[in-house]
């Protein structure tokens, strides 16, 4: 990506440093471990990691969470998330009016190890997410490093899909999408509330490729190979991969995100056309067909 020299966000807070180690630091290692320890017991993952947060939300600690440093990023890879951020918030001022609400700038948080939102005390284990309870995206930048070296899936452009695609997220929140998923989740059976899951992740996939199509056609900041980079680390994330990863076999009942196919399949979606309406997930018959 042509990153360098461009424009960086103002809404970066950047918690790294001592007052953001703490919290469960599992790296992807701890998530198949988390994995395993959900297969061997029934327990669902998320109750597990919340489980360990929350023992580590329970420790003492004398710091004053005003004490936390946030302010724009220094290093280049703050840096690089930062000058994403930018380039989503200009995509989506201009396309978000024309499908109803006007833009409203997400923040992104970056933190080491564990981090507190509005949505809780949340471990890295979980990866980078996005809290609609106070509109910020968090990630810890150690995630790229899992996702070069663990996963297989290295590039600028991979890094950049993952900030934008909780950008999605923030993107859905506007919309109301997201609302509308949860309120169905609770009236259905867990099955059934994964696959709404799915679609809802998929859509964020392909929101993030709108945004690579437009960072590309009007900033001219792709580079030859980048769209591949960001296709490959949407297969190397997808829910079969990692479970064959973590299990040894594939369960797609529990599918959150969706398999390797679908997340490059949606990802190719919105970086072809740059066009948000073609990332109706929830009306395409395919979106969360199992393969």
């Amino acid at each position: 990506m042509r990153w360098q020299d461009q424009p960086e966000s103002d809404n970066v807070e950047d918690r790294r440093g001592p007052a953001g180690t703490r919290g469960v630091g599992l790296g992807l290692g701890g998530i198949v471990l988390v994995l395993a320890v959900s297969y061997l017991t029934g327990a669902n993952p998320l109750t597990i990691l919340n489980m360990l947060s929350g023992i580590q939300d329970m420790a003492p600690t004398t710091e004053d969470t005003q004490s936390i440093p946030t302010g724009p990023p220094s290093d280049q890879l703050g840096k690089f998330a930062s000058v994403v951020l930018a380039d989503t918030e200009r995509t989506w001022r201009q396309l978000l009016p024309a499908l109803g609400p006007t833009y409203e700038d997400p923040r992104l948080v970056l933190f080491t190890g564990g981090v507190r939102s509005a949505c809780g005390m949340t471990s890295s284990a979980v990866g980078p997410f996005y809290c609609p309870n106070d509109r910020k995206v968090y990630l810890d930048l150690s995630f790229f490093n899992e996702m070069s070296q663990r996963l297989g899936a290295p590039g600028d452009f991979a890094q950049a899909y993952v900030i934008a695609h909780e950008v999605g997220h923030h993107v859905q929140n506007l919309l109301g999408i997201a609302e509308k998923v949860n309120r169905l989740q609770r009236q259905v059976s867990e099955s059934e509330g994964n696959a709404l899951s799915v679609r809802l992740e998929l859509q964020a996939d392909c929101f993030a490729g709108v945004w690579g199509h437009h960072a590309n056609r009007e900033r001219n900041l792709i580079e030859p190979g980048d769209f591949e980079e960001g296709l490959h680390a949407a297969a190397a994330i997808g829910d079969d991969r990692l479970q064959k990863m973590s299990r040894g076999y594939v369960q797609p009942e529990t599918w959150t995100h969706g398999s390797s196919q679908q997340r490059a399949t949606w990802l190719r979606k919105g970086l072809d056309t740059g066009d948000p309406q073609v990332c109706d997930t929830f009306s395409s018959q395919q979106s969360t067909g199992r393969h």
